[in-house]
């Protein structure tokens, strides 16, 4: 990956891709000169923004911070720029509009220490407005428990993952796994995790408190793409496509776990379409979904789903309507 470094390596580097987010990187980049644990860089690479993301890392004056500017090349590209820079002997993807607890980076590094075969270490997160700031009260809050070990089956099924911000990964895994696939620009992420858990089991950092403060912007990749099913498209390819993958579960089992993902991805769609208001067709993909791979729960969620103009908001649950 990197070069040879003129001073030593640190434990930990934090590689942030910013596109466009003046607004937020500011809190995001705070969140780690705030660490309890010092030893690390941060790495932002500033992918061809228009409003000034830049000039914000830039008045943070701290040499851990090392600011890459490029023209834009999506957030793939991004996180494999800085990738190319690290030095750290753990890595941590950071989004520029999110924000780290306090204790993230000790809390994950103990992880670690206690699961010397593991790929990578994660813990809970909370969810906040689009304009929260650090220390307003949470949306909601993702506390466990949390499955350890091999997740890789899991993980083909659904991203148990909110995003990398709340996951730490071994420098030689990440090695090991390569660059994020620059041709997806929705499940990149995904797509990665899924590499990194042919190599090996995963481990959880201790407590519930929230490792990673994950900010609900009406802007995100997920609130545009998820309800349109050929966002999913290239980044199923990419995952069902990789050789390693049928000859580590045989061909039988790849082909069963590829149906249950298919419909995971329907369940997606049809909640995100009646959550964006278009309830006849996000009806139609919960009915696929249930159909190809029923259960109980989603079966009473599909029931749920049906009776909503009934219903009280307050019951509406997962599929509740985004505001405005």
């Amino acid at each position: 990956m990197p070069r040879e470094p003129a001073t030593p390596a640190p434990a930990v580097s934090i590689l942030t891709p910013a596109y466009d987010v003046a607004r937020f990187v500011g809190a995001a980049v705070d969140s780690v000169l705030t660490q309890g644990f010092r030893d690390w860089e941060m790495i932002v690479v500033d992918d061809g923004s228009r409003d000034g993301t830049a000039d914000v890392v830039a008045a943070r004056k701290d040499p851990r911070i090392r600011l890459i500017t490029q023209q834009n090349a999506g957030v793939s590209a991004a996180r494999s720029r800085a990738m190319a820079e690290a030095r750290g002997d753990a890595i941590l993807f950071l989004d520029a509009d999110d924000w780290l607890a306090p204790d993230a980076l000790p809390r994950l590094l103990a992880a670690l220490a206690t699961a010397p075969a593991a790929v990578g270490a994660y813990g809970g997160y909370a969810v906040v407005a689009e304009d929260a700031r650090p220390g307003d009260p949470p949306l909601r809050r993702k506390s466990g428990p949390f499955p350890a070990g091999d997740l890789l089956e899991m993980l083909l099924v659904e991203n148990l993952f909110a995003n990398g911000g709340h996951l730490l990964l071994r420098r030689d895994a990440v090695r090991q796994a390569g660059p994020f696939l620059p041709q997806l620009r929705y499940g990149e992420d995904w797509e990665y995790w899924i590499r990194l858990s042919l190599q090996g089991p995963w481990t959880v950092a201790p407590g519930a408190a929230p490792i990673l403060f994950l900010r609900q912007r009406s802007g995100s990749a997920y609130h545009r793409m998820a309800r349109d099913p050929a966002a999913f498209a290239p980044a199923m390819l990419a995952i069902w496509g990789n050789p390693a993958l049928e000859a580590r579960l045989g061909r039988p089992r790849f082909l069963a776990i590829q149906r249950r993902a298919e419909a995971e991805n329907a369940w997606i769609v049809g909640r995100e379409l009646i959550r964006h208001g278009q309830r006849a067709a996000g009806l139609e993909r919960l009915r696929a979904s249930v159909a190809q791979a029923p259960t109980p729960k989603r079966a009473l969620l599909l029931a749920a789903a049906h009776a909503m103009p009934v219903l009280p908001r307050r019951l509406h649950g997962p599929f509740v309507a985004y505001p405005g």
